[in-house]
């Protein structure tokens, strides 16, 4: 319902929705640098338009912030194709306040198995799945969004469905951690983990992965990363244990590096800081005891919204 009074101050009307258009961008962006670039985008026209005409504020801001980031991943899909190593969604810590205020089953779920299988789709089948699986639009409202038939775009959502509930790993469904901090047997494999990375042992290290774990590592060609995903425990462990303790600048690990827990994508992690700020976040995805896959962001360009914090981390 439209009011005169309610759309007249632009910044009034537009900061209620703020957190969900957040939500909504950096889902189908991965990236909050341009989640924020496409909010602020959605604001200048909700700015510029006809406010005392739109019926319903959330399906404009929500429509527009859509047809935003389908605009801008025509660009960021070249990136992609042009990035060197694997490409890793840029960390975030507050998932709360990219919550959708619904009441879905993957309302909560900002973690990197998911972002990544959404990356797999096409931008179309993305924004179908998160407008009607994550945020609740019905389908009338979805097909009014991307200007496609109602049947199309159910079409477009199941799609995505089954290629979500084909590679979202089962530890995924698993309820997310507390945000108040990390679950105490998480705290002492992540400590074990860094403690044997660090010393070098090898043995300890593979004793805590899976056989089958997946080690992505996402340093943009900036920084020292694997330029593939390096997979199996004896693999990983040998490949963690050579970048942390080999004795050069770009050294995964240094002396005057500080570690801290950190819940990263609503998954048990920690950020490794040096006097400039992050240097690497490490979110841990950690099924019946042992690391099933392990997500490193190096990329300087993906840390820097993570502020320094000074408090203990592992042992």
């Amino acid at each position: 319902m439209s009011s005169t009074s309610a759309t007249s101050n632009p910044a009034a009307s537009f900061e209620p929705y703020r957190r969900r258009l957040l939500g909504l961008a950096y889902r189908m962006l991965g990236s909050m640098a341009d989640a924020e670039d496409a909010v602020q985008e959605t604001y200048l026209r909700w700015h510029g338009a006809d406010r005392d005409r739109v019926l319903d504020p959330r399906a404009f801001l929500m429509t527009t912030t859509t047809r935003v980031c389908l605009d801008m991943l025509t660009s960021a899909r070249a990136r992609h194709e042009e990035y060197v190593g694997p490409w890793l969604p840029e960390p975030v810590l507050d998932t709360a306040a990219l919550a959708p205020d619904t009441r879905t089953e993957l309302a909560e779920d900002l973690s990197v198995a998911l972002l990544l299988t959404l990356d797999r789709l096409s931008p179309l089948e993305r924004a179908a799945f998160l407008l009607h699986d994550v945020f609740d639009f019905s389908f009338t409202e979805v097909a009014t969004t991307l200007e496609r038939s109602e049947p199309a775009c159910r079409k477009l959502a199941t799609r995505a469905r089954a290629h979500v509930c084909a590679l979202r790993p089962r530890g995924a469904t698993a309820p997310p951690v507390r945000s108040d901090g990390i679950d105490a047997k998480h705290a002492q494999l992540m400590s074990a983990f860094a403690a044997a990375t660090q010393s070098g042992d090898l043995n300890a290290l593979t004793q805590l992965l899976a056989s089958d774990v997946r080690v992505v590592t996402d340093g943009g060609g900036k920084v020292r990363a694997a330029l593939k995903v390096v997979e199996g425990a004896d693999e990983a462990a040998k490949f963690l244990v050579g970048v942390a303790t080999r004795k050069r600048p770009d050294a995964w690990w240094r002396d005057d590096f500080r570690p801290r827990f950190a819940i990263i994508n609503g998954l048990p992690g920690i950020i490794v800081e040096g006097s400039e700020g992050a240097v690497q976040t490490a979110a841990f995805e950690i099924e019946g005891g042992v690391i099933r896959a392990l997500y490193v962001v190096r990329n300087p360009d993906k840390l820097r919204h993570l502020a320094v914090r000074h408090e203990s981390g592992p042992e």
